[in-house]
């Protein structure tokens, strides 16, 4: 019911209604709370950017967005969970140059398996993801989705109009490519 719901409060979103995004928010919040904690779950305790404020400023920036039709449920998701990779990406870079220091950490969540034993570098996999987005812009937005966006493979097939069978042979595939990227840097 929860996914009729979120559906039909984006659309009163779209329409203008005033009241929608504090309704929505109570829906959707402990979902985009769950993908922040993840983004952090190994960083410091001292981060200067956290999950809640993540959530915060992803949220603000999707519910500002005039004339914009959302689907359903997987369709914000899938937007939330490029703003939340923007915001990062953002943030990391902009620490990156006042300390020039390499970068911020995480580790990739051990659901998307590219490793679950290496820390990686924010930036470099921001900059794997747009070398993969050059060869293949579709396992780009599938890497992307699943693990930015945390939706399963039924979910991205759905936002992407493709078969459950050819997300997961591309995930394979991605996971693969960005093992054998991320392993050079």
């Amino acid at each position: 019911m929860q996914d009729k719901d979120v559906t039909v409060l984006l659309d009163r979103l779209s329409e203008g209604d005033e009241s929608a995004p504090e309704r929505l928010l109570t829906l959707v919040y402990d979902d985009l709370r769950r993908l922040a904690r993840a983004y952090f779950a190994d960083e410091k305790a001292e981060h200067t950017l956290q999950p809640t404020a993540l959530v915060h400023e992803a949220y603000i920036r999707l519910v500002n967005w005039e004339n914009v039709s959302w689907q359903n449920r997987a369709h914000f998701f899938a937007v939330a969970a490029d703003v939340m990779r923007k915001i990062l990406i953002d943030h990391a870079r902009r620490k990156n140059a006042a300390k020039r220091s390499g970068g911020q950490k995480i580790l990739l969540d051990e659901a998307v398996s590219f490793s679950t034993e290496k820390e990686l570098d924010l930036l470099n996999l921001e900059d794997a993801l747009t070398a993969l987005e050059k060869l293949d812009a579709r396992q780009a937005k599938i890497v992307e989705l699943r693990f930015f966006g945390g939706l399963s493979i039924e979910e991205t097939a759905y936002v992407l109009k493709i078969s459950e069978t050819t997300v997961k042979r591309e995930w394979t595939f991605a996971k693969a490519w960005f093992q054998r990227e991320l392993t050079r840097t």
